[in-house]
């Protein structure tokens, strides 16, 4: 019949108290390593034997030696307390921002001005925490976060989305810049207006992307028209192969072209400012949520950089 110690009344004193001998083979220096006296020691060991029904010391000298079920035992309870330590440790990580996962989202621009360089401080900073980055467009991002699938993200409210449903801080506007293939025939202009651009066809997002009707805004304001071809999709990849393997131009966050058309890379940035922004972006999160501690790590490491 399987011994039921926990019904019997076995305690974690007890535990404690049989890893102490075993480590120390004393009563005594068991006794003080607990922090208790030598008399409630020794009631600890009696009430052992009696729980057990067998004997789990014996006297070796001038101490005490652990019988094959008190090392059994005392194994045991060694090893239940370093996981209670661990649990101890995790929870105190977790309570400190230092463990846990953190899943956020943001629009492309900051996750490449602002996440990634957060992203490298938070490797060194927090190698317990992990991870999930989704890069997206500002309304795909904001029903994940409704339905609590990111902690936050770097975006802006949706049109038609009640701003109540979030709590928000804002960041800043994001700058555009006009992109194309390395060589295109209007990088090396030093006199390009705005209306040679015209003369190719534009890789946007669809027509109710908030980047298409800000440019489409900005060139109106110019007095330009829309761009006569204009290709829409909303793949970033697809985007960076049309404009490599055709004339397109593409406005794409300036944060963005910055890092993708350094010098001997396949594109490059017009040297033309046409005063493009995108409506300002920030960092939201669902209203009235409180942010794990490790996640509120990220977010400052973010902010801050």
């Amino acid at each position: 019949m399987r011994m039921d110690l926990l019904a019997r009344g076995l305690k974690l004193s007890h535990l404690r108290l049989l890893a102490a001998l075993a480590r120390t083979g004393r009563i005594g220096l068991a006794a003080a390593d607990l922090g208790i006296t030598q008399p409630a020691a020794s009631r600890l060991l009696a009430e052992i034997g009696t729980l057990t029904g067998q004997p789990v010391h014996r006297r070796d000298g001038r101490g005490i030696a652990l019988t094959e079920a008190g090392q059994s035992l005392a194994a045991r309870g060694a090893r239940i307390l370093a996981e209670l330590a661990d649990a101890g440790r995790d929870l105190s990580d977790s309570a400190e921002g230092t463990r846990g996962h953190v899943a956020l989202g943001a629009v492309t621009g900051p996750a490449l001005d602002r996440v990634l360089p957060a992203l490298r401080t938070a490797r060194l900073a927090l190698p317990r925490v992990t991870v999930e980055v989704e890069v997206g467009p500002s309304d795909l991002l904001a029903d994940l976060l409704l339905a609590a699938r990111l902690d936050f993200a770097l975006a802006r409210v949706p049109e038609g989305r009640d701003p109540a449903l979030f709590d928000l801080r804002p960041i800043g506007p994001e700058p555009v810049s006009l992109v194309t293939r390395a060589g295109h025939a209007l990088t090396g202009r030093p006199d390009l207006r705005p209306e040679d651009l015209l003369a190719y066809d534009w890789v946007m997002p669809a027509p109710d992307a908030i980047l298409t009707r800000s440019v489409r805004a900005r060139l109106s304001a110019l007095g330009l028209p829309d761009p006569p071809g204009r290709l829409s999709t909303s793949s970033f990849l697809l985007t960076l192969a049309l404009i490599r393997q055709s004339n397109a131009i593409a406005p794409l966050a300036t944060a963005v072209a910055r890092r993708f058309a350094e010098p001997g890379s396949p594109y490059a940035v017009l040297p033309l400012d046409l005063g493009l922004t995108v409506a300002p972006f920030a960092l939201l999160t669902r209203a009235g949520a409180a942010l794990p501690p490790a996640a509120c790590r990220l977010r400052d490491f973010i902010l801050s950089s």
